[in-house]
Parts: structure tokens; C-alpha cells; sequence
């Protein structure tokens, strides 16, 4: 049976948290905090994304902008010139990663396309994303994209409204248990659930123990033996 087919995009198709863990990790070294441990400087950048992300969404500038708003939070002295072009460099950087596709991608999208309908369907700013999928090259075996400012269950509802699907038919794949899994199942879609060892932890959620409609495979390529 032909079906439609949502794969999210960061942290299933191609690498993105890591990117976004070594730019963190150069902040608390330019922040140079004398009392606290990385773990609180991580704390307090997670409160201001639990705020922000709301207005202005996701990808490498909102997350540069939580980070500045971190620095001015947590600074013991003046925010210096110095500290103001590490950031940009930090954020040009972020913003230009080199796109690392996870193992058997490809190959596997490749197959899935002759078979069923594939949407990408991912969150963050439009261009951004837009631009990671041309620089991966893997927009060819997609017949449709959509960029979204968030994934839950009202959104896969009201795509899958727009796509005319039959919610039997149609299942979300993606790393994300917050983004990806629980919300698609909440919406009467199938999900299969792809662990990323990196996922961000924001993204962390509990999954079902059990559901007829949630799949669990330990990497993207056994796609293949389900669909």
C-alpha cells in the first residue's frame, strides 16, 4: 500500500544538535564564569529558551540571540568588544555548519520515494532550513516540504487536512519525542520513533511503552524492512 510518509530533518536526516552543543560549549568558555559549573550555565540558557523559542522560534540566530541574553544574565564584568566578535564568529559558524548526513540516508530515501509519498516536514526559521535542505542535496526525493514553527499535534492535524490523507495511512518519522512522536500519535497518526544519541534535551519526552500505531527502530536505514 502507497503512504504518506513525514521524516523530520535535524537529527534524523542529517546532524544538527551536535553543532549547536560545541557552539554552547565555546560560550561557557568565553562567558568564564568563576563560580559556575557549565551544568548551571546550561540551566539558566534553557529558562530563557523556554521563553524565547515561544516568540521568535527556532535555528542558529534565535539560539545566538538566547545566548547573548544568557551572557548579559550571568557577565561578572562588561560585555567587551572582544566578547561581542567571539559571538558573531561563534554565530557565523553556527549558522554555516558543513552538513553531515547520518548513515544510510540516502539509499534509504532513495528506496522509500519510488514507494510512498514523502513530505520533509521540519521546524525552525524557513531560510535556514530551506537552506540545509538544498546544501544536503536530499530535496530531490521529496515531493513536498514544509518548513513549520512547530510540531504538535494541531499542526499534523491541520496538515494532514490540508494533504487530504487518511490518518491510517500517514506516519511521522523523527528523533524527537517531544516534536516528532507524541504529538503525531496524539493526532491519530503513526510514528516511528529514530533515537538520536544527540537529541536536544529540550526535545526529550517519554514515549509509549506500547502503541499500535508507534514503531521503534535504532537507525534510519531499517526504514527499509517497514515501509
Amino acid at each position: 500500500m502507497r503512504q504518506e510518509l513525514w521524516i523530520d530533518a535535524d537529527d534524523t536526516l542529517w546532524e544538527n544538535n551536535i553543532f549547536f552543543e560545541r557552539t554552547f560549549e565555546k560560550f561557557v568558555g568565553i562567558l568564564n564564569h568563576s563560580t559556575l559549573p557549565a551544568s548551571q550555565v546550561r540551566e539558566t540558557l534553557d529558562e530563557i529558551e523556554h521563553i524565547n523559542n515561544r516568540i521568535h522560534g527556532y535555528g542558529s540566530a534565535n539560539f545566538m540571540r538566547n545566548v547573548r541574553e544568557c551572557l548579559n544574565r550571568l557577565r561578572q564584568h562588561p560585555v567587551t568588544d572582544a566578547d561581542e566578535e567571539a559571538l558573531d564568529r561563534l554565530g557565523a559558524e553556527l549558522a554555516d555548519h558543513p552538513m553531515e548526513l547520518i548513515e544510510g540516508v540516502e539509499e534509504t530515501l532513495a528506496y522509500l520515494s519510488e514507494r510512498h509519498e514523502l513530505l520533509l516536514c521540519t521546524k525552525g526559521n524557513p531560510a535556514e532550513q530551506e537552506g540545509k535542505i538544498e546544501r544536503s542535496g536530499l530535496g530531490r526525493h521529496f515531493g513536498h516540504i514544509r518548513v513549520v514553527r512547530e510540531k504538535d499535534a494541531a499542526c499534523y492535524r491541520v496538515l494532514a487536512a490540508e494533504r487530504g490523507v487518511k490518518h491510517e495511512e500517514c506516519w511521522m518519522i523523527g528523533n524527537s519525542p517531544k516534536s516528532d512522536i507524541n504529538p503525531a500519535l496524539e493526532a491519530g497518526l503513526g510514528a516511528v520513533y529514530i533515537p538520536h544519541p544527540h537529541t536536544w534535551h529540550l526535545e526529550h519526552m517519554e514515549v509509549p511503552e506500547q502503541h499500535e500505531r508507534l514503531k521503534v527502530l535504532d537507525r534510519f536505514a531499517l526504514l527499509r524492512g517497514v515501509f
